[in-house]
């Protein structure tokens, strides 16, 4: 760690934490992005965070699907905040991650470092769950909300709901009841289910299955399945790095063969998929959360696109250009605490091109039975739908 120490690195991150920037390490990522793959013909190292996000790469460890020796044959390694495993995936400590969409076009553009996106991990799988004297999105004038990152599609679509509203987002300011605004504060996913329960914040928005939780616990109910806003959308998203690609394009072809494997699974047996990840299996929380999370048998509230299926996550892997041009544009218009310099240089048009690698989910879709197997278009392109009121 030329040049930065190891307090320097962690004082860093959790100030990133706060802010939503670079993670304050921009020198150090940009100087440790090159060769650092894992040795030709060792395993390569997985990193993920404790939600139904991780299920495709989770599951494909659990089902032995990753071929012998591609993986290590130890559980993929958990983190537990997204500034923790964006850290370890930028210095080359893991090498395929899942991440948010949003997260890997910052880590991109920010850094000047060779983030790829593989694919999708799946699509939908998040809400705005609300303490129990919330009824009304208007009720959460005056009250904290959290968010699990800055650069998260929580966070955007939640702006985006506030907005249609009348509420006005805000950070590192209090909020104000008679002015109609919501302080947004950064929160570990696994600390928002107790902030919720003491009552510290009016509501959350994150990946399941923490709003799942909420709701066998009864600590609060899910106000707004995220997919009942933007229909179908990528949350987290299959990453890994350019120098990988390089050094094991082979092994990279193979994981992601298996994660798509792993996503028809999913779709094929929710509950077996839930009995295999939950528990401490692989995630943490008890296997009804993960199966109610997986499953929602019955919607919690009245949808506003019931057609839409938004409280179903799903498990499409292919990686849709019109969602990243829509994406790009939405984090524009989005209030964050840190650095959105780097927006001003990117053209929505053309981030897809440059950002996403979809030969090998192409190829992986090939092998799986095709478009059709997920339920896509077998043209590969749809038109983003976008309804916050």
């Amino acid at each position: 760690m030329t040049g930065l120490t190891r307090r320097r690195l962690l004082l860093g991150t959790a100030a990133a934490a706060a802010a939503g920037g670079v993670f304050g390490i921009g020198d150090l990522a940009r100087a440790a992005l090159p060769g650092r793959a894992s040795q030709a013909g060792g395993p390569l190292r997985i990193g993920y965070l404790p939600i139904t996000d991780a299920a495709p790469l989770l599951l494909a460890h659990s089902a032995a699907l990753y071929p012998a020796g591609l993986v290590s044959s130890a559980k993929p390694v958990m983190f537990r905040s997204w500034s923790a495993l964006g850290e370890a995936f930028v210095t080359g400590k893991v090498d395929v991650v899942h991440l948010l969409m949003p997260m890997a076009v910052q880590l991109r553009y920010a850094l000047g470092g060779g983030v790829r996106v593989l694919g999708w991990n799946h699509t939908n799988g998040s809400a705005l769950t609300v303490a129990p004297h919330i009824h009304d999105l208007a009720d959460l004038a005056g009250t904290q909300v959290a968010i699990p990152f800055w650069w998260s599609i929580h966070n955007i679509v939640l702006q985006q709901l506030l907005r249609s509203h009348g509420l006005r987002p805000v950070v590192r300011r209090s909020a104000s009841r008679s002015a109609g605004t919501v302080e947004l504060i950064v929160m570990s996913p696994a600390d928002m289910v107790p902030a919720l329960a003491n009552r510290s914040i009016g509501g959350y928005v994150v990946a399941d299955p923490f709003n799942a939780v909420a709701q066998i616990k009864k600590i609060g109910r899910i106000h707004t399945f995220l997919g009942d806003v933007w229909r179908d959308h990528a949350c987290c998203v299959l990453v890994t790095r350019d120098d990988v690609i390089a050094q094991r394009s082979g092994a990279i072809a193979q994981l992601t063969d298996a994660v798509v494997g792993a996503q028809l699974l999913l779709n094929a047996d929710r509950a077996g998929a839930a009995k295999a990840l939950g528990g401490g299996n692989y995630l943490p929380q008890p296997v009804p959360a993960i199966q109610l999370a997986l499953t929602y048998p019955e919607a919690p509230y009245r949808l506003a696109h019931p057609d839409w299926r938004p409280e179903r996550v799903g498990f499409d892997p292919f990686p849709f250009p019109s969602f990243t041009q829509r994406l790009v544009e939405a984090m524009g218009e989005t209030v964050i605490d840190g650095d959105r310099r780097f927006l001003d240089r990117l053209d929505p048009t053309r981030v897809h091109a440059d950002l996403v690698d979809d030969h090998f989910v192409r190829s992986a879709l090939a092998r799986h039975g095709g478009p059709a197997a997920f339920g896509l278009a077998t043209t590969l392109t749809r038109e983003e739908q976008v309804h916050p009121a």
